[in-house]
């Protein structure tokens, strides 16, 4: 345990918090969880995740808010890690048209107490849960890290755009290395239940329709939830490096010229129609769904599709999963899951 690298990592009870924490476990991590448990969703399935993390005697958590600034740093002092990742937020891009308070408590305001208490353990990398949803109204495609992203529709992008920016602002007054990573629809195993995989297999499980938003018309970039944490596994031990002068940045690398900072896209890099996510399903449950076609939802976007070269190139890696091959992964989770 003291030989062990120590990495803390806030949301460890939510959907991707828990499959980081579990990867860091098998890698012979001690992981430190900081989770604060709100009844956003089923708390019940968040207190499973942790307890299955707790099995393993490398891990620790503490349940508390991102926002008591007192508690987290009492946490991250006592466990000293030598990163810290950051995962916990106010999710869920429709929530934040009803609760739009809860977006700027979590993730304002608790990124920063996360920011203040790495750069005052002086932690050697700093890495930060970003969103697709901060390229917003851009519609030239695959999103790249270097396209400028200021057009956010919703409230739950906005925040996670201006963490984008304090982030920044701390890799140049402190030297702090920060890598904020931006997740493309994100499934699987363990998910949450507000996501449309989720509440598709619920439905149809029950015989009940499922609401398919624009008339079926969106695509979206899915990304398996194994091959997100591992890509954030591997940036752990990829911190930016401020370059000594602007022309010593590649193209196509996010890395800023005023401090060790950079912006990564994980994604599946394959633009997948939702009608086909929809028979992926109805194939793995062996049930056809009854459709309900929707208008689009304010705040949405029709499409969203990753350039992850950048991921690649700096870690070796590249997501692949089938989107196929995932659905059934999680109907298998869920039918066992719930006993269905």
């Amino acid at each position: 345990m003291n030989d062990a690298r120590r990495i803390l990592v806030t949301g460890t009870a939510g959907f991707i918090g828990f499959h980081l924490a579990r990867l860091l476990l098998d890698e012979g991590f001690a992981v430190f969880g900081f989770d604060g448990m709100t009844d956003y969703y089923d708390v019940s399935l968040k207190r499973r995740r942790h307890q299955m993390l707790l099995q393993n005697p490398r891990f620790s958590a503490c349940e508390a808010m991102l926002e008591d600034e007192q508690a987290l740093w009492q946490a991250a002092e006592a466990f000293r890690p030598e990163a810290i990742v950051h995962l916990a937020a106010q999710a869920g891009v429709r929530y934040s048209l009803e609760n739009p308070r809860a977006y700027i408590d979590s993730n304002i305001v608790g990124t920063f107490n996360v920011m203040e208490a790495a750069r005052r353990l002086e932690v050697s990398h700093l890495l930060m849960a970003s969103t697709s949803s901060v390229y917003g109204a851009n519609e030239e495609m695959p999103f790249t890290e270097t396209e400028k992203a200021d057009t956010p529709l919703t409230i739950y992008a906005a925040t996670k755009k201006a963490n984008e920016a304090m982030g920044h602002s701390y890799a140049h007054l402190w030297n702090l290395p920060v890598t904020m990573f931006r997740f493309f629809t994100v499934y699987g195993p363990w998910g949450r239940p507000d996501m449309a995989l989720y509440k598709f297999v619920e439905a149809m499980l029950d015989d009940r329709p499922i609401d398919i938003y624009n008339h079926g018309d969106m695509y979206r970039d899915f990304t398996f939830v194994t091959d997100l944490v591992r890509g954030i596994r591997l940036l752990i031990d990829t911190p930016p490096v401020k370059p000594e002068s602007p022309a010593d940045i590649e193209p196509g690398d996010s890395l800023s010229p005023a401090g060790p900072y950079r912006v990564v896209n994980i994604g599946n890099s394959d633009k997948v129609r939702l009608l086909d996510f929809v028979e992926a399903i109805e194939t793995s449950l062996g049930k056809t769904a009854q459709r309900n076609f929707m208008p689009m939802q304010m705040g949405d976007v029709p499409a969203t599709w990753a350039d992850a070269s950048l991921l690649q190139r700096l870690t070796g890696y590249k997501p692949q999963t089938d989107y196929r091959d995932g659905v059934a992964q999680f109907v298998a989770w869920y039918r066992d899951y719930f006993g269905k």
